[in-house]
């Protein structure tokens, strides 16, 4: 057996959708945005994330509309997003469906709860935030979702995980 370092199942990158591929040539930041209806806990990893500056502040996400997420953030009118550092990649591959968690992802490290959903003891940052725009405006294959930027709290120093060209990275300074 060998080992090559292309996917076995992807199409040539010449076949490939320009509009991802140039999407893939930008260093995304990388978080779980988490939410909690009902009891229930719901939480995905997002790279499609900005935070805009105003009063207040903004997180606007690109997210599934038919994911879990949706729905608790829609239903409960509030969400955490949880920043994620380096040490955090399991973390980020477990809430995006792409690595096993059994019992689920949150199983996976331990969360506190917030009056906005379920914290990462030992995000690297994290904002609790109150759903706005609904309902949100479909953008691509998501929905926008805006949320206002109610409280900051910026954790601990770690290496920021980044999402570039379909892997996980970090920044250096060199």
């Amino acid at each position: 057996m060998t080992v090559h370092p292309e996917h076995p199942f992807l199409p040539p990158e010449s076949e490939r959708n320009p509009a991802r591929r140039l999407r893939g040539r930008l260093a995304s930041p990388v978080a779980v945005l988490t939410a909690e209806h009902d009891g229930r806990r719901a939480g995905l990893t997002v790279s499609s994330v900005l935070v805009v500056d105003g009063d207040p502040g903004e997180v606007l996400a690109v997210v599934d509309p038919l994911s879990d997420l949706h729905d608790a953030v829609r239903d409960s009118g509030s969400a955490v997003l949880n920043l994620l550092g380096w040490p955090d990649r399991q973390l980020a591959e477990a809430f995006g469906y792409q690595a096993p968690a059994p019992g689920g992802p949150f199983r996976l490290a331990d969360w506190t709860a917030s009056e906005w959903g379920p914290v990462l003891a030992g995000a690297t940052g994290w904002a609790g935030c109150r759903a706005i725009g609904l309902p949100w405006p479909a953008a691509g294959w998501g929905v926008a979702m805006r949320l206002a930027i109610q409280s900051v709290t910026i954790g601990r120093d770690a290496a920021p995980l980044v999402h570039h060209r379909g892997r996980y990275a970090t920044l250096s300074d060199g």
